[in-house]
C-alpha cells in the first residue's frame, strides 16, 4: 500500500469536533477550543508531542472546503509546503487558492492526486466533509482521533453524514496523554468485512 490517506481530529467524547456556533472570527464554535488543550504538549516528548509531530511530517494535505475557508486557507501554507488538496463541489472562476493550495472536485481524483505529491509519506486530512467524503468512496486508510475528555453537547459532529453504509475498523494504536487518548485505527476495506 502506498503512504496512508489519515483523518486526524480532535473530538469530544459525544462525536463534536467544534462546539456551537463556528463560524468565521469563532472557528471552533462556543467552548471548541477545549479540544485542542493537548497540543500544549505539542513540543514535549509526551504522546501527544510524538503525534503531533507526525501530523507535521505529513507529504501532503486533503482539507474539507469549509475547513480551509475557516482557517483562513492557511494563507497557502499548512506546514512546510507541502501541497494542500482542497476538496470542494465546484470551484467558482477567478478563485484561485494561494501558495501550495489547489481545489479539487472528485474525491477519488482528490486522493490520487494526493498520494502522488505525498511520495511514502502520509496524508493528513482535515474537516468533516473531507473525511466523510474520502470514507464514503473508499479511500481513507486511517484516522487518528484525539479523543478529549469532554461532552460538548453541541457542535459540529465528525461522523453525521456518512449514509447507511457500515465501516469497520481496527485499533491499530492507543497513546494515553494528559486530557486526552489519541486512538489510531486502520479502516478494513469491503473486501475484508464480507
Amino acid at each position: 500500500m502506498s503512504a496512508p490517506i489519515r483523518l486526524y481530529m480532535s473530538m469530544s467524547l459525544d462525536g463534536y469536533i467544534a462546539g456551537p456556533d463556528d463560524r468565521p472570527g469563532q472557528e471552533l464554535g462556543r467552548d471548541g477550543g477545549r479540544l485542542f488543550n493537548w497540543l500544549d504538549d505539542r513540543e514535549s516528548d509526551s504522546p501527544s508531542g510524538q503525534v503531533y509531530r507526525e501530523a507535521s511530517s505529513t507529504g501532503a494535505v486533503i482539507s474539507g472546503r469549509r475547513t480551509f475557508e475557516l482557517a483562513g486557507r492557511w494563507q497557502g501554507d499548512h506546514h512546510d509546503g507541502v501541497p494542500i488538496f482542497v476538496l470542494t463541489h465546484q470551484v467558482d472562476d477567478g478563485d484561485v487558492p494561494p501558495g501550495h493550495a489547489r481545489f479539487v472536485t472528485d474525491v477519488e481524483d482528490c486522493a490520487r492526486q494526493a498520494r502522488a505529491a505525498a511520495g511514502d509519506r502520509p496524508i493528513l486530512v482535515h474537516g468533516a466533509g473531507a473525511a466523510q467524503a474520502l470514507l464514503r468512496a473508499g479511500q481513507m486508510d486511517e484516522m487518528e482521533i484525539h479523543l478529549v475528555q469532554v461532552l460538548l453537547g453541541g457542535g459540529r459532529r465528525l461522523f453525521d453524514h456518512l449514509g447507511g453504509e457500515h465501516i469497520e475498523l481496527d485499533l491499530v494504536r492507543r497513546l494515553e496523554d494528559r486530557d486526552v487518548t489519541h486512538l489510531r485505527y486502520r479502516v478494513r476495506r469491503l473486501e475484508e468485512t464480507a
